[in-house]
């Protein structure tokens, strides 16, 4: 699996007690990895249970914008494989609606979101009005422009009217607009996350095995004859 973002997880206990202890983790992760840098930030579920999030990384700059400090490590994973397994258009797409601020209140939301990539449409590189104008009159044969007219044809304020009546919304990478399918929340909570997809788990704790009692020097001494 692919990085889609980091996180920098950090023991919340020894964080009050003044020291910032933590470690980035990329996800999508598995909990051996998780486990080992539990152990290594000291959060053994008895003195130290709690973590928090003190900052992301990531290429998508939408995303890392959008996720909190007490995320559920569990929701942050599913959210990261989930973005994994989208094909390159809709990751694309993806990213670009996260960019726009739409259904980005929450990892809940987010999830949701790639469920309904599909209620949007994305025209990559159309970076403003103009190249909207120009996509729609060239590329998709929208309006008919006599050659001889193309020099003098406003293709902007084409461009804009398109914008306003579809009330799309430019990113810094394409054009987006919804597309009127119908929107469903499929994913409600954290109990709706996949048992293999669930990584939080504190480390094993090291139990020292218990030494073998030594053998006892004494010859044994059995009673001669029968029970009396």
């Amino acid at each position: 699996m692919d990085k889609i973002f980091s996180a920098f997880v950090t023991n919340l206990g020894k964080y009050n007690e003044g020291s910032l202890v933590g470690e980035w983790v990329n996800f999508p992760t598995t909990t051996e990895k998780l486990q080992a840098c539990f152990k290594r930030i000291e959060l053994d579920g008895k003195r130290y249970e709690e973590c928090f999030i003190t900052d992301y990384d990531s290429n998508y700059s939408g995303l890392c914008n959008n996720l909190g400090e007490y995320e559920s490590i569990n929701e942050l994973n599913y959210l990261a494989v989930q973005i994994d397994d989208m094909n390159g258009g809709d990751k694309e797409k993806f990213f670009a609606v996260t960019e726009s601020g739409e259904h980005t209140s929450s990892v809940k939301d987010l999830i949701n979101l790639i469920e309904n990539i599909d209620c949007y449409d994305y025209f990559p590189n159309v970076n403003n009005e103009k190249d909207l104008g120009y996509y729609f009159a060239d590329e998709m044969c929208e309006v008919e422009i006599p050659e001889n007219i193309q020099p003098y044809f406003d293709y902007e304020a084409y461009g804009r009217d398109i914008s306003i009546n579809d009330n799309g919304i430019f990113t810094d990478n394409g054009f987006l607009v919804e597309n009127g399918s119908k929107w469903v929340d499929r994913y409600d909570n954290r109990n709706d996350i996949p048992s293999e997809h669930k990584v939080f788990a504190y480390p094993p704790l090291d139990i020292p095995k218990r030494k073998a009692l030594p053998k006892s020097t004494k010859k044994s001494n059995p009673t001669r004859g029968g029970a009396r």
